[in-house]
């Protein structure tokens, strides 16, 4: 056990050495679905640096919840996230710290989702979005308030919500990625209210029976 501790955390040492001096973004921002950003936050594929009970053993590729890996196993050095870079990292250092305990030895792999898995989650990631409802609350422009010629004139709002705002959003509200291209947005929205965006996301996915198009809703409140 103590063998694989050393190598293991020798080897993400490494790791976050190359990856600031390449400047690689890959660990937070993986690869999007045909450069659309539809991406579903399920669970984390990573490479174990050692063994954990009732999880696996050093060089393993297990899922875990992105904050189990955040804020235990990353901290720890006692994982890494499934992509090459790190695979063949942990391979190398393998080499050079030998485990003790008697067991196959073999390379880390990297496993690789095939278009099936993919695709459903990508659908279950599309009709997460059209069936939600984003709520957001936002403070009025109270000077164009009581301008207002009508008390049925819309409020507006103090700062707009662009598309980048609904992103951010749409992320922490219903966990799913998408990228600014996603939306069909003209201009900002600028007053209280209820609005459809549409979304532009990938033929591939198929449309529910009966809809047209995919759609967000967004609800825009008072704060």
């Amino acid at each position: 056990m103590g063998s694989f501790l050393r190598y293991g955390r020798y080897g993400v040492r490494q790791i976050i050495k190359f990856r600031d001096a390449t400047n690689d973004s890959s660990v937070v921002n993986p690869l999007l679905y045909a450069s659309q950003g539809l991406r579903y936050n399920r669970k984390l594929q990573v490479i174990l640096t050692t063994n954990i009970d009732k999880l696996g053993k050093a060089g393993d590729t297990v899922k875990v919840a992105p904050g189990y890996f955040r804020n235990h196993l990353m901290p720890k050095l006692l994982a890494v996230p499934n992509i090459d870079k790190f695979a063949y990292l942990i391979t190398e250092q393998r080499k050079v710290y030998q485990p003790t305990e008697k067991e196959e030895k073999k390379d880390v792999k990297v496993v690789k989702e095939s278009k099936e898995d993919m695709m459903k989650e990508y659908e279950k990631a599309a009709l997460r979005l059209d069936k939600a409802k984003l709520v957001l609350r936002r403070l009025i422009d109270v000077q164009k308030a009581k301008a207002r010629a009508t008390k049925d004139d819309p409020l507006e709002l103090r700062f707009p919500i662009t598309k980048e705002v609904i992103v951010a959003e749409v992320s922490r509200q219903l966990c799913v990625n998408i990228a600014p291209e996603n939306l069909h947005l003209p201009s900002p929205l600028a007053t209280l209210g209820e609005y459809e965006v549409p979304l532009r996301l990938p033929r591939s996915i198929p449309l529910p029976e009966g809809k047209v198009n995919w759609s967000l809703k967004v609800k825009i409140r008072s704060k």
